[in-house]
């Protein structure tokens, strides 16, 4: 009997408890984001992993903890994220629009510089579709005269 070994190491996923916590969805590109944000020590958990074990680039820390520094909340904060579809960056982008939507849902007074910093509106942008007769949506053929 030959027994397979597996070398990935296991990540336990954590169970957080939620209770009196405030929510709030965020869309980007194809991912959607639902967050739910209490009082709390600072913790931010993706998809039950720690948001270090989940986003390995140093860039998408950054750009989640974004809402929370601008706030000048960020210790004060738990965030549970539960994010699924497209890609990293447009996963890491859903969660900015639902931490902030969820922290101006806690407290009305921070919209003023979340808004300014233009983390309250939902990026609309999207892939554009391939069309017939061109190698991608816009990208032609190559042309020969000959």
């Amino acid at each position: 009997m030959s027994q397979s070994i597996s070398t990935s190491p296991k990540i336990n996923k954590i169970k957080l408890d939620f209770k009196d916590s405030k929510y709030a969805t965020g869309r980007r590109k194809k991912s959607i984001a639902k967050v739910w944000v209490k009082k709390g020590t600072g913790n931010i958990h993706v998809n039950g992993l720690k948001m270090s074990d989940y986003f390995k680039r140093p860039v998408h820390q950054i750009i989640v903890t974004r809402p929370l520094e601008i706030s000048q909340v960020a210790s004060s904060y738990d965030v549970k994220c539960s994010v699924r579809g497209g890609g990293l960056s447009g996963q890491a982008g859903a969660i900015i629009l639902g931490i902030s939507k969820a922290l101006i849902s806690h407290d009305n007074n921070l919209k003023k510089n979340l808004k300014k910093d233009k983390l309250t509106t939902r990026d609309s942008r999207v892939v554009e579709r391939k069309k017939y007769g061109h190698r991608k949506a816009r990208r032609s053929f190559q042309f020969s005269k000959r």
